[in-house]
């Protein structure tokens, strides 16, 4: 069978203004590499269409055009809660022109709603709900939509769930996804600029699943369980990147990476004993790190270790982020730079439950961590998560999905007055951290490292320009 996966574009940016965020980190769909290496492993012609790909066509006619001239006989889109639109308007598209051509959505925002979205979306075939690979290898062999587990289908307009699909128990059973796939790739898959040394650079995903629940997380597709790939695997994994793709950094997107210490002993000794000249990046969770790991971690060629944070209010974080303490957050960020790694806090603004007063006293809490980089994204309650259920019960909810991408406020708490103060408070945080003396010292003491970073900036200057003209009026206020 022919099979075109594709990763809708979506609206990644702010309602009106043009989408620039892939110039400032395009991240490769690693879910639909993976699903594709499997489906070219069981004989099937696959191809992937990435939609924020650097290479494709800036319209969706031309997009459309893309999918159909590979004249597939099935087509799977992998949809984020704010992709899910774009990826419907392509399906439906491309039914109005062949109805014959199968479609099926998977992605978190379909396992998150379920069934309900083929009453909704009549274009829509099926529905992959949890892992796809298996699922959708299936699909494609031609075996009978009631015997596939994990799938939806239509029974005349009723929508059928099939039992839950099982969790593939081994995933080194799996082959490294199929890069290759994407059109000049690493080239154009940029990583988040100062966040590496050496170029290019690729991201990796080396477990599933999460023991813990905070409440903003979405746990739909891989649930709660942990499965990792082996220290072997991961670092034939990395070996592959650097043989057939010349990478040299990898940013590892795993929730809790280093959960598994003899996975990542082994790991380590192996890239100690056989380097292969690269450097990665990693995260970990506050409180679960010591001077051994992070000295394996250093010697083997980690760069930064990101730690989610979300908050520095002592009474939220307790909420939304159990198990972490501020005082743990402290010392975990004081560890890691003891041995010669950087820290980048992961923090959310607009969680419920926050005020004006919460959400400067997390202004106070990061600037107080001296930390070598940081993340704030705007707080977006996600169907599947915990806190979803009683979210409009917390604020007030603008229920788009276009906008729910962590970069728009859609949520209001009850403690915040309107969401420009919100974006207002933003703003100024952001300003606050980097033009701060802290940052500043660091950044100009590794400008010499982060030339190929600043290079890049300069041949997107525009680009930058205009990303920075979205946080006016707030651009020269420097206190929260």
């Amino acid at each position: 069978m022919r099979v075109v996966l594709v990763h809708p574009a979506g609206s990644n940016w702010v309602p009106g203004k043009r989408d620039i965020t892939a110039t400032a980190n395009r991240m490769a769909p690693l879910g639909l590499l993976s699903i594709a290496a499997h489906l070219e492993g069981q004989g099937h012609d696959v191809f992937v269409h990435d939609c924020l790909g650097p290479k494709a066509p800036p319209d969706i006619d031309s997009n459309i055009s893309a999918i159909l001239a590979r004249n597939p006989d099935l087509i799977g889109i992998s949809a984020t809660t704010s992709g899910f639109l774009d990826g419907y308007e392509i399906a439906s598209r491309i039914k109005s022109i062949r109805p014959q051509v199968m479609t099926i959505f998977g992605g978190v925002h379909i396992s998150a709603m379920g069934a309900t979205l083929l009453d909704q979306f009549g274009d829509i075939d099926f529905l992959c709900i949890g892992e796809g690979e298996i699922t959708i290898s299936e699909l494609a062999a031609g075996r009978d939509p009631r015997l596939i587990n994990g799938l939806v289908w239509k029974d005349g307009d009723k929508p059928v769930k099939n039992p839950a699909r099982a969790q593939i128990p081994d995933l080194d059973s799996l082959p490294f996804p199929a890069y290759q796939k994407l059109a000049g790739f690493p080239k154009g898959y940029n990583l988040p600029l100062f966040s590496y040394i050496m170029t290019p650079g690729a991201t990796m995903i080396t477990s599933r699943g999460c023991l813990y629940q905070c409440s903003y997380c979405d746990r739909s597709v891989f649930k709660h369980g942990f499965r990792y790939n082996s220290a072997e695997y991961v670092y034939e994994h990395m070996r592959y990147l650097k043989t057939d793709f010349g990478v040299r950094h990898i940013n590892i997107y795993d929730d809790l990476f280093t959960t598994n210490r003899e996975r990542i002993s082994g790991l380590c000794e192996k890239l100690i004993s056989m380097p292969l000249a690269m450097q990665f990046n990693c995260a970990v969770r506050v409180g679960h790190v010591d001077d051994e790991l992070l000295k394996m971690l250093k010697a083997a060629g980690c760069l930064q270790v990101s730690l989610g944070i979300e908050t520095g209010d002592p009474s939220l974080i307790k909420v939304h982020k159990s198990g972490v303490t501020l005082q743990k957050v402290e010392e975990t960020v004081r560890l890691i730079q003891a041995h010669g790694l950087r820290a980048k806090g992961l923090f959310m603004m607009g969680l419920p439950g926050d005020t004006e007063e919460s959400i400067r006293r997390t202004s106070d809490f990061v600037m107080s961590l001296d930390l070598d980089d940081m993340n704030m994204s705007k707080f977006t309650p996600f169907p599947g998560a915990p806190v979803w259920p009683t979210i409009k019960e917390q604020g007030s909810f603008d229920n788009d999905w276009r906008k729910m991408n962590c970069l728009n406020f859609v949520f209001v708490p009850k403690g915040v007055a309107s969401r420009e103060t919100l974006d207002h408070l933003y703003n100024q945080h952001v300003k606050r951290f980097y033009s701060g003396r802290a940052w500043r010292t660091k950044f100009r003491s590794r400008l010499w490292e982060h030339r190929k970073s600043l290079i890049y900036m300069l041949r997107h200057l525009s680009t930058f320009l205009e990303a920075r003209r979205n946080f006016e009026p707030d651009l020269c206020e420097k206190t929260i």
